[in-house]
């Protein structure tokens, strides 16, 4: 069984039995964990949902249940990157502003609003969905979904003139080609951390991984 938190209002939905939704906290998970006979638990949720898997972690740990992260590789600069790390999306707008004046956001809707008070940049802002925060009072919303290919993000970063990238260490391949382009134009990128993962449970780099230790647990039943 999947569960979506929701957030996009219309997901690409995995094979199989989906729900859509919160849980109401950890105490409401850990009552759908056991009303549902659930005996491991598979934490694959965006790299940045650092709320939902230390829920998963707590109620997990209530009750006794087996959980692994997923958490696919984080991006590595390349020698001709020009990268600036920063823990978080307040840290991303300080830093932003003092290297450009047309940043290009791709840290998804959520998050903007720490952009908003940002008057003198100009922005562009890409999202599947429409941002509902607070925005810099400069902007272009542009609703896309990718993956998008070098020759579409070189072509969006010159078509705008920008001249910085803010986005997350979402990491994967699928949305990797922002940064080929940036680094062929010669754009820094803001960077934004991953928040951690919480302690104690296994960590997958892979759905491979994740599917040897499932069948591990089966076989040891």
């Amino acid at each position: 069984m999947s569960s979506l938190a929701g957030r996009v209002r219309e997901p690409v939905l995995p094979v199989g039995e989906v729900r859509v939704g919160g849980f109401g906290g950890v105490d409401g998970l850990r009552e759908w964990l056991a009303d549902n006979d659930i005996d491991a638990i598979v934490d694959a949720t965006h790299p940045f949902a650092g709320t939902m898997s230390a829920h998963a972690a707590a109620a997990a740990g209530g009750l006794g249940l087996p959980l692994i992260h997923l958490r696919r590789p984080g991006w590595s600069p390349e020698p001709a990157d020009l990268w600036v790390r920063v823990a978080d999306t307040a840290a991303a707008a300080t830093v932003a502003a003092t290297l450009g004046d047309r940043v290009f956001l791709t840290i998804g809707r959520q998050g903007v609003g720490a952009f908003a008070h940002l008057t003198e940049p100009w922005f562009l802002i890409r999202a599947i969905d429409p941002p509902t925060a607070a925005l810099p009072p400069r902007h272009e919303i542009l609703l896309a979904r990718g993956p998008f290919t070098v020759d579409d993000e070189c072509r969006l970063l010159a078509g705008r003139r920008i001249d910085v990238l803010v986005t997350k260490d979402s990491g994967g391949e699928l949305t990797a080609a922002k940064l080929t382009a940036a680094r062929e134009r010669g754009i820094p990128v803001v960077m934004i951390d991953r928040p951690p993962l919480p302690p104690g449970e296994p960590v997958a780099d892979s759905v491979a991984a994740v599917r040897d230790w499932l069948i591990g647990r089966s076989g040891a039943r």
